[in-house]
């Protein structure tokens, strides 16, 4: 399956979560609800994936994790704040780096209406 159909299979089932939740739970809650949904629709989906640093050529184990990848394609980095910032976005442009992936979805559970808390971020060609 292409990311593009993924992505769209990742925001239906969040979108669902939210209406079912609403804004203001903790992060962790929303995390634990997606990667349930996901999983109930047969996506392969990865919880808290270690994602170690390279630093010349030597594997550093830093503590950095993904908080869904889905189907090995799909960078997912959830929050649940009041706006999305700059360093938000970064996280996940670095996570999709070190880990050679073309798609992240940064997703604040934190708005009235999903669609105004998402953000896709897109490295190369899809």
């Amino acid at each position: 399956m292409k990311e593009n159909n993924i992505s769209y299979k990742i925001i239906g089932c969040a979108i669902d979560v939210h209406k079912t939740l609403g804004p203001g739970l903790l992060e962790n809650a929303y995390q634990e609800c997606l990667f349930y949904k996901l999983g109930k629709e047969g996506l392969k989906v990865e919880k808290e994936k270690p994602m170690p640093l390279i630093y010349e050529e030597v594997k550093m184990d830093c503590g950095y994790r993904i908080d869904l990848l889905v189907e090995d394609k799909v960078v997912i980095e959830l929050k649940s704040v009041e706006a999305l910032t700059d360093v938000h976005m970064a996280q996940v442009l670095t996570y999709m780096k070190l880990g050679d992936y073309k798609l992240g979805l940064l997703i604040n559970f934190n708005v009235a209406k999903l669609t105004d808390g998402i953000q896709r971020l897109i490295d190369g060609e899809l």
